[in-house]
């Protein structure tokens, strides 16, 4: 699949994608516009299902929205707010550190430089990324397994890792898309363009789809 494909494509699922649900992250954004809001809406999505992030995100900024405040709150209270997220325990230790570190380092304010998030605790390219494009509206790629999964499915791009997905989509995926990308594909994959097995007969985009690595479907 060439670029001029890919755009056409990710056009039909721009369209389809209206009834589709939004991921997590980007609805806390659509309410908020705060970055740190943001950063700890998608530390605590790793490994989370969208529902119980939803949760979490809401219960915790009930108490604290703002490194100062977050500071002020017990480890064990954050954990019984966040609870059932994945790793729940190790999740609220994080947000302190990277509250604690925001406030002494960055003087409370979330850094708009993707190396300098980098060296946050817990912060990997995904989730740096995404605190770019949807807390500050900065150009960024943000690549997790399903935006992944689905362009080297489509055979956009042959790579073995996100991070390496989102090299090489930044060589060549026009600019336009970098941000609506994640959100489109998350939709589909969650809804459609399942890990295996994924819904073929229901797929918009049949027959530009090279199915590279599926062995059944739907």
């Amino acid at each position: 699949m060439d670029s001029r494909t890919l755009v056409h494509v990710l056009t039909i699922l721009k369209r389809e994608s209206a009834g589709w649900n939004v991921p997590i992250v980007t609805l806390v954004a659509q309410r908020s516009s705060d970055p740190y809001q943001v950063l700890i809406s998608t530390l605590l999505s790793l490994r989370t299902k969208d529902e119980v992030t939803t949760q979490a995100s809401r219960k915790l900024f009930e108490i604290a929205d703002t490194p100062q405040s977050m500071v002020k709150i017990k480890a064990g209270e954050i954990r019984k707010r966040i609870y059932p997220a994945g790793f729940y325990k190790r999740k609220a230790q994080t947000i302190l550190r990277v509250s604690r570190i925001l406030l002494d380092q960055y003087d409370g304010r979330v850094p708009q430089d993707l190396d300098e998030l980098l060296k946050l605790p817990g912060v990997g390219r995904k989730t740096a990324n995404l605190v770019l494009t949807l807390g500050f509206g900065k150009p960024g790629i943000c690549v997790d397994t399903h935006v992944h999964r689905i362009t080297n499915r489509f055979g956009y791009v042959k790579t073995k890792s996100p991070d390496e997905t989102e090299m090489v989509l930044r060589g060549k995926l026009p600019k336009a898309w970098w941000i609506p990308i994640n959100d489109m594909l998350v939709a589909f994959g969650q809804g459609l363009c399942k890990p295996v097995s994924p819904w073929c007969s229901r797929c918009p985009v049949p027959k530009w789809c090279e199915r590279i690595g599926v062995t059944r479907s739907r």
